[in-house]
């Protein structure tokens, strides 16, 4: 009997192998684009996914923003449906004080993303009235901006020891239920400040939380310092309402659209200002019959990606 030469049979294993690695990539794509993505954040939050990196005791010390900070492109965690052209989040900043501008909100019927502030006088009921309604809610955290301007109580301060910091934080986090994500109110002199950020981002770590960085600096690091320790973030593309007049609110919206279909996704910050509100609802329709999908801002976040279970 002829003797079987050693590894003759190793090429069909091979083949096997990279028949089932590449039916694993392709399965990875069709789980993320029924949203798998959003549950990756889930997962994170329940402390079923290990992030990429442990997160350390502080950011390892300061980090040089990119040259382009201020317009650093949002990058399509999920890509978007077959019919959709593109995907637009769009976060309500500054809630917490009216129950009213949420609801003419929740009547559009679009899946906005919440950012409530923690020490309003409405702020438990305008966080349970979103939880009712099922919305994506994130604790909008007060801190300190350049010029002085008042961020609000309990707000973040640079001259505060980490520990002050880290303890306001978790103070805010609770006054905010149901919240899965964190992002910054004012904070320019906060989110370039490593120690600062070091011991907000202990916190966002702990509870498990996203991190969107408002961007109100094109000095901030807060991205990427999240980001190096494992946290799913994401960071604003356009502000709509900078200016409030309407149409000026309304031509900074065609901006972010225009973004969007540039780059597959993009992120805007309003706020519940009245000529906000009449725009989102005149124009958001027609931008859904143009092809646009409108998602909550945790489908467009950076993260560690891992195949589910």
């Amino acid at each position: 009997m002829a003797r079987r030469r050693r590894g003759s049979g190793r090429a069909p294993l091979r083949l096997v192998a990279l028949l089932a690695a590449l039916a694993g990539v392709f399965a990875l794509g069709i789980w993320l684009g029924r949203g798998g993505g959003r549950e990756l954040v889930a997962r994170w939050r329940a402390g079923d996914s290990r992030p990429a990196r442990e997160p350390s005791a502080r950011p390892s010390g300061p980090r040089r923003a990119p040259a382009a900070a201020a317009e650093a492109p949002t990058r399509v965690a999920e890509p978007p449906g077959r019919t959709a052209e593109a995907r637009v989040a769009i976060v309500i900043d500054d809630l917490g004080r009216s129950v009213e501008e949420v609801d003419r909100l929740l009547a559009l019927g679009v899946p906005f993303s919440y950012a409530v502030l923690p020490f309003e006088p409405r702020s438990a009921e305008v966080a349970a009235r979103l939880g009712a309604a099922g919305a994506e809610i994130l604790v909008h955290l007060p801190m300190e901006p350049e010029g002085g301007e008042d961020p609000g109580p309990n707000a973040i301060l640079e001259r505060q020891r980490p520990r002050r910091v880290g303890a306001l934080t978790e103070k805010a986090v609770q006054a905010v239920a149901g919240a899965t994500g964190l992002n910054n109110h004012m904070g320019s002199e906060i989110t370039a400040d490593p120690d600062a950020m070091g011991a907000v981002l202990d916190v966002v770590a702990a509870r498990r939380l996203f991190f969107l960085d408002s961007r109100t600096t094109a000095e901030t690091k807060a991205f990427e310092w999240a980001r190096a320790r494992g946290i799913p973030a994401a960071r604003r593309d356009v502000f709509l309402d900078d200016d409030p007049a309407s149409g000026a609110v309304a031509a900074q919206l065609e901006r972010l659209l225009a973004v969007a279909r540039e780059r597959g996704a993009a992120i805007a910050i309003g706020h519940p200002r009245a000529a906000t509100l009449a725009v989102l609802e005149r124009e958001l329709p027609r931008a859904r019959a143009a092809g646009i999908e409108f998602v909550p801002v945790s489908f467009l976040l950076e993260r560690s990606e891992t195949l589910p279970e």
